[in-house]
Protein backbone atom coordinates (compact mmCIF):
# COMPACT_ATOMS: atom_id res chain seq x y z
CA UNK A 1 0.00 0.00 0.00
CA UNK A 2 1.36 3.40 -0.78
CA UNK A 3 1.49 6.05 1.26
CA UNK A 4 -1.67 7.79 0.11
CA UNK A 5 -3.73 5.62 0.47
CA UNK A 6 -2.85 4.47 4.01
CA UNK A 7 -5.37 5.98 6.54
CA UNK A 8 -3.40 7.38 9.67
CA UNK A 9 -5.38 8.14 13.29
CA UNK A 10 -3.29 10.85 14.55
CA UNK A 11 -5.01 10.24 18.30
CA UNK A 12 -8.11 11.36 20.43
CA UNK A 13 -7.62 14.94 18.64
CA UNK A 14 -7.76 14.02 15.22
CA UNK A 15 -10.73 15.29 13.68
CA UNK A 16 -11.49 12.45 12.14
CA UNK A 17 -12.39 9.56 14.08
CA UNK A 18 -11.42 6.39 12.93
CA UNK A 19 -14.58 4.36 14.32
CA UNK A 20 -17.35 7.14 14.52
CA UNK A 21 -19.60 5.95 17.22
CA UNK A 22 -22.82 3.70 16.68
CA UNK A 23 -25.82 2.39 18.11
CA UNK A 24 -23.86 -0.56 19.19
CA UNK A 25 -21.02 0.73 20.55
CA UNK A 26 -23.49 3.37 22.59
CA UNK A 27 -25.36 0.23 24.35
CA UNK A 28 -22.26 -1.67 24.87
CA UNK A 29 -21.31 1.83 26.86
CA UNK A 30 -21.53 2.24 30.29
CA UNK A 31 -22.76 5.89 32.22
CA UNK A 32 -20.19 7.85 33.90
CA UNK A 33 -21.22 9.87 36.81
CA UNK A 34 -21.15 13.43 35.91
CA UNK A 35 -21.81 15.91 38.93
CA UNK A 36 -20.43 19.13 37.07
CA UNK A 37 -17.38 20.66 36.47
CA UNK A 38 -17.32 19.13 32.38
CA UNK A 39 -18.59 20.96 29.46
CA UNK A 40 -21.72 20.11 27.35
CA UNK A 41 -21.30 18.47 24.17
CA UNK A 42 -21.08 21.10 21.41
CA UNK A 43 -23.48 20.72 18.58
CA UNK A 44 -21.30 19.40 16.20
CA UNK A 45 -20.21 16.37 18.80
CA UNK A 46 -23.86 15.92 19.70
CA UNK A 47 -24.98 16.25 15.64
CA UNK A 48 -22.68 13.45 15.28
CA UNK A 49 -23.36 10.95 18.36
CA UNK A 50 -27.80 12.01 16.88
CA UNK A 51 -26.40 9.74 14.00
CA UNK A 52 -26.31 6.71 15.63
CA UNK A 53 -29.71 7.10 17.28
CA UNK A 54 -32.19 8.53 14.55
CA UNK A 55 -35.34 8.10 15.89
CA UNK A 56 -34.52 10.81 18.49
CA UNK A 57 -34.34 14.35 18.02
CA UNK A 58 -32.18 17.01 18.96
CA UNK A 59 -33.60 20.38 20.33
CA UNK A 60 -32.82 23.80 18.62
CA UNK A 61 -30.54 24.21 21.46
CA UNK A 62 -28.94 21.28 21.31
CA UNK A 63 -29.24 20.73 24.94
CA UNK A 64 -31.63 17.86 25.09
CA UNK A 65 -32.75 14.27 23.04
CA UNK A 66 -36.08 13.43 22.82
CA UNK A 67 -38.23 10.69 21.40
CA UNK A 68 -41.87 9.94 21.54
CA UNK A 69 -43.59 6.70 21.52
CA UNK A 70 -47.44 6.20 21.04
CA UNK A 71 -48.37 2.70 22.96
CA UNK A 72 -51.10 0.69 22.59
CA UNK A 73 -52.92 1.64 25.84
CA UNK A 74 -52.39 3.10 29.42
CA UNK A 75 -51.05 -0.34 30.97
CA UNK A 76 -48.93 -0.69 28.04
CA UNK A 77 -47.36 2.63 28.36
CA UNK A 78 -46.61 2.23 32.10
CA UNK A 79 -45.53 -0.65 31.76
CA UNK A 80 -42.67 0.68 29.35
CA UNK A 81 -42.19 3.36 31.73
CA UNK A 82 -41.12 0.65 34.19
CA UNK A 83 -38.50 -0.56 31.92
CA UNK A 84 -36.94 2.41 30.90
CA UNK A 85 -36.90 3.44 34.95
CA UNK A 86 -34.83 0.00 35.83
CA UNK A 87 -32.60 0.86 32.69
CA UNK A 88 -32.09 4.33 34.08
CA UNK A 89 -31.72 3.07 37.70
CA UNK A 90 -28.79 0.27 36.35
CA UNK A 91 -27.43 3.17 34.23
CA UNK A 92 -27.59 6.28 37.04
CA UNK A 93 -28.70 8.49 34.59
CA UNK A 94 -32.60 9.49 34.58
CA UNK A 95 -34.38 10.75 31.73
CA UNK A 96 -37.39 12.89 32.51
CA UNK A 97 -40.92 10.86 30.98
CA UNK A 98 -43.88 12.68 30.41
CA UNK A 99 -47.18 10.43 29.36
CA UNK A 100 -49.71 12.30 28.08
CA UNK A 101 -53.27 11.90 26.57
CA UNK A 102 -52.92 8.09 28.29
CA UNK A 103 -50.37 6.59 25.44
CA UNK A 104 -48.14 9.23 24.34
CA UNK A 105 -44.71 8.41 26.24
CA UNK A 106 -42.65 11.53 25.83
CA UNK A 107 -39.01 10.60 27.10
CA UNK A 108 -36.31 13.48 27.13
CA UNK A 109 -32.51 13.28 28.21
CA UNK A 110 -30.37 15.63 29.07
CA UNK A 111 -27.56 15.57 31.71
CA UNK A 112 -28.81 18.26 34.44
CA UNK A 113 -25.25 18.76 36.01
CA UNK A 114 -23.97 20.53 33.32
CA UNK A 115 -27.24 22.39 31.79
CA UNK A 116 -26.57 20.35 28.40
CA UNK A 117 -26.14 16.96 26.76
CA UNK A 118 -23.10 14.43 27.76
CA UNK A 119 -22.25 11.39 25.84
CA UNK A 120 -24.50 9.14 28.94
CA UNK A 121 -27.88 10.72 27.15
CA UNK A 122 -27.05 8.93 24.18
CA UNK A 123 -25.64 5.68 25.79
CA UNK A 124 -29.00 5.56 27.52
CA UNK A 125 -31.35 6.61 24.33
CA UNK A 126 -29.25 3.52 22.50
CA UNK A 127 -30.05 1.36 25.13
CA UNK A 128 -34.13 2.61 25.54
CA UNK A 129 -34.69 2.05 21.33
CA UNK A 130 -34.73 -2.15 21.83
CA UNK A 131 -37.77 -1.38 24.61
CA UNK A 132 -39.08 0.86 21.72
CA UNK A 133 -38.63 -1.92 19.10
CA UNK A 134 -35.80 0.06 17.15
Amino acid sequence: MSKSNRTVNSGPDSPEKANPENADSLRAAKCVPCEGGVPPLARDQANELMRAIPEWELDAAAKRISRTKRCRNFVDAVALINKIAELAEQEQHHPDLHLTGYRMLKIELTTHAIDGLSRNDFVVAAKIDPLLGY
